[in-house]
């Protein structure tokens, strides 16, 4: 048995989900006497930073990852860049084995990064994308990212093994040999009941140029939007930035409490369908708007299956105007599972029990 308990926690830097969903882990890992070090890169790992300030952090290679300007482009922008990812994932393994060398973990966590595992030490690699969905190319996709999945201990799926559920196909597999932990939803917010301020929330996250894109436009649109606006941009800087624009209270970024004062002070909320952000909003139980990154199939699939389920209305970024969020009211908003997840179970894993 270890007497180690040192973890390293590693999130993408893609977008700001897979470094906030980590959060209720690192949460987690710190009630269990763990000590987590905090590995990533970019806005990924300033956020968590700004996070936990005391926690050790190393900066990890930058996959380099951009959208293209055109959803139509996505595909081809992705296999574009695939080199420049590959020379990252392979400076990546380098440093973990470096890392584990040295030091004494006695478990590795990566979220969706995929050099960060050692055979030396359980990892575990969290993804609700057991299918990686890429059009014509999808059963490519998803089988070389189950290889990938193989090489790590233990798989924690962010979602309900069962119907109804958040992840659909994206987290279920007919048939699977992977070694499949179902650990719930994760989300670093709670529900507060606490009166109305905003009649609409507005948060933007995900790569450039595509945030960038939306915020310019939903800035035109919510000059027309007769009520009370929160405007997160989801730009992570040195320091926080507030102003005002018409309606709008604008902030150019906000830390775990803040946001789920925010969230739980609007009655509607405009946002991306990413997975992170529809976990957040089920365990809010908040009624949302969906405008999907173009050409991301992930957050297509998603923004389709809760629209067609009669949960939240979505539109392209090029068609959404700002009078479409009256459709919110004919839809049923999300709501979460009563499920809690016993982390000290999940935990044993690290302490070879």
């Amino acid at each position: 048995m270890k007497n180690s308990k040192t973890i390293l926690v590693a999130p993408l830097n893609w977008g700001l989900g897979h470094a906030t969903r980590c959060i209720p882990i690192i949460r987690a890992l710190l009630d269990c006497n763990f000590i987590p070090v905090l590995a990533s890169d970019g806005i990924a790992l300033q956020l968590l930073q700004k996070e936990f300030p005391n926690l050790e952090s190393i900066t990890l290679p930058d996959y380099q990852i951009e959208y293209a300007k055109k959803g139509k482009n996505f595909k081809l922008k992705m296999l574009k860049d695939s080199p420049k990812m590959l020379k990252a994932i392979s400076k990546e393994k380098k440093i973990i084995k470096k890392l584990v060398k040295e030091r004494d973990f006695c478990g590795i966590i990566s979220d969706n990064r995929l050099g960060v595992y050692s055979k030396k030490v359980p990892s575990v690699f969290i993804t609700h994308q057991l299918n990686v969905l890429s059009g014509k190319t999808t059963w490519f996709s998803s089988k070389i990212h189950q290889i990938i999945i193989k090489k790590f201990t233990q798989c924690w799926v962010p979602d309900v093994a069962k119907k109804p559920n958040l992840s659909g196909k994206l987290g279920h597999l007919k048939n699977d040999s992977l070694s499949l932990k179902y650990i719930g939803p994760l989300s670093r917010l709670h529900s507060q009941e606490l009166p109305i301020v905003y009649d609409l929330m507005v948060i933007l996250s995900g790569p450039e140029p595509q945030r960038t894109m939306l915020e310019e436009k939903l800035f035109e649109e919510v000059k027309h939007f007769t009520g009370k606006v929160i405007f997160i941009r989801g730009k992570i800087e040195a320091k926080q930035e507030h102003f005002q624009f018409l309606n709008c209270e604008v902030y150019n970024f906000m830390q775990s409490e803040q946001l789920e004062k925010a969230f739980n002070e609007s009655a509607m909320v405009l946002s991306r369908s990413g997975y992170t952000t529809v976990m957040d909003l089920a365990k809010l139980e908040k009624k949302a708007f969906f405008i999907p990154t173009p050409g991301q199939f992930e957050q297509e699939y998603l923004a389709k299956r809760l629209e067609k389920q009669q949960l939240v209305p979505t539109a392209t970024q090029d068609n959404f105007s700002i009078d479409q969020l009256a459709r919110v009211e004919d839809f049923k908003g999300l709501s979460s599972f009563n499920y809690t997840e016993d982390y000290e179970d999940l935990f044993r894993l690290f302490q070879g029990k």
